[in-house]
């Protein structure tokens, strides 16, 4: 039955009323915060692929401009004073160059669109991050952290097994890794061309931060021309390489230079050094840092910046004792080392632990003291008199009494 006009004039009120009655729930305001908090430590997450896609069009950039200004030079000679013969020659090398230059342009643009979808890919993952399905992105989240150690330490086939299994490849920075993974190993076998080219790919990004990086290279192998004792080489190698350092870095130019005198074998400690083997890892942690600095990386791992966001809020000096239960995380070592450069917590208001139970003890578990001083709940004194017919012994002193010897504390 159809309504009429008034009628459904009457209805509308209603209506509105009943739909303004039941507003959707918002999310709690805390859940809100926590989220935005958290979206805020993500700033590698769009940043180290966003540094690859720039670098990506870099390079792409001055291959085209190599390539073509080698046709462009070479058409003047095709087109001169030459045989039939000798014309179709070059001209036939200019179109397999050219042929050749379209190959890499599509190969360039392939990995510059790869890279455009992984950075859409991670902001629409950032996105996604809603409260109601926050457990499943924490999780991602937590799988992403430990990749990126895994990846920072060097186990690399771990961190890729780990990204396979959660499918989770695009939200990683595997390739990035990988890059670097060459010159690192490099570094160990004691090679440094591999980082030289890697300087000179990035010599515009490095120049602008200041890095000492190369010329730290070139003083190395320097040292080790020193060491196999080819000091005429060596001479002609920093003629070459380190006197174009020597307006900014004279004193180590000075300092290194003055090995040509000392050798391999000097006692003497300023020059022992520069030949000890540990250099080449100070080269590895060094190339490290620039790395993680030219694709906006933290240089530390991401899982130590959370674990010492956790731990802030738990060190006190009470940690640090030897008494320190097991519960308390930093009753371990890793976790310590990790905490030692945080401040203590501040703690507005202090907390009865019991030695015993490890329960709080508060107004629901009072706490009890013996006649020798020491302080315990009411659950836990309760308990062992009750399995010692009414008998307690403090743990720490070994004193025995009744449990109606104990006087219940007060706490202002």
């Amino acid at each position: 039955m159809s309504s009429t006009p008034m009628e459904m004039d009457a209805q509308l009120p209603t209506a509105t009323a009943t739909a303004t009655a039941t507003p959707i729930a918002a999310p709690p305001p805390s859940n809100l915060a926590k989220l935005a908090e958290s979206l805020k430590l993500e700033h590698q997450f769009l940043r180290v692929p966003f540094e690859h896609y720039k670098k990506t069009i870099r390079y792409n950039h001055r291959t085209i401009e190599k390539e073509v200004s080698a046709v462009i030079s070479g058409v003047p000679a095709a087109a001169s004073d030459i045989s039939r013969e000798e014309a179709v020659r070059q001209l036939t090398s200019l179109v397999s160059r050219l042929q050749g230059l379209k190959r890499k342009l599509e190969e360039g643009s392939q990995t510059e669109q790869l890279q455009a979808q992984r950075c859409r890919t991670r902001l629409e993952h950032l996105e996604s991050a809603e409260v109601d399905n926050l457990p499943k992105w924490n999780s991602i989240r937590l799988k992403r952290i430990l990749v990126d150690y895994m990846l920072r330490m060097s186990y690399y086939d771990t961190a890729v097994k780990l990204a396979e299994s959660s499918n989770i490849q695009d939200l990683v920075d595997i390739d990035v890794f990988l890059e670097a993974k060459k010159v690192i190993e490099a570094l160990e076998q004691k090679e440094v061309a591999p980082a030289l080219a890697w300087c000179a790919d990035n010599k515009s990004r490095l120049k602008k931060t200041k890095s000492k990086f190369e010329f730290q290279l070139r003083l190395q192998e320097f040292i080790e021309l020193v060491r196999t004792e080819n000091s005429m080489q060596a001479i002609s190698y920093a003629r070459k390489y380190l006197a174009p350092w020597g307006a900014t870095h004279m004193k180590e130019l000075q300092r290194v230079m003055a090995t040509l005198a000392f050798r391999s074998n000097t006692e003497c400690s300023t020059y022992k050094v520069l030949f000890e083997e540990r250099q080449w890892d100070y080269l590895v942690d060094q190339f490290k840092q620039e790395f993680y600095k030219l694709y906006g990386m933290t240089l530390e791992p991401l899982l130590h910046i959370y674990l010492q966001a956790g731990l802030c809020a738990l060190k006190t000096p009470y940690c640090y004792k030897n008494a320190c239960t097991n519960e308390d995380p930093l009753s371990q070592e890793g976790f310590r080392k990790l905490a030692m450069p945080l401040p203590f917590s501040k703690q507005h208001h202090s907390k009865l632990v019991c030695y015993i139970s490890k329960e709080l003890m508060d107004c629901d578990n009072p706490p009890l003291v013996l006649p020798n001083g020491y302080v315990y709940s009411t659950r836990a004194l309760q308990e062992m008199a009750k399995q010692n017919n009414g008998k307690i012994s403090c743990p720490r002193t070994g004193l025995v009494c009744e449990y109606k010897d104990v006087v219940k504390a007060f706490i202002s």
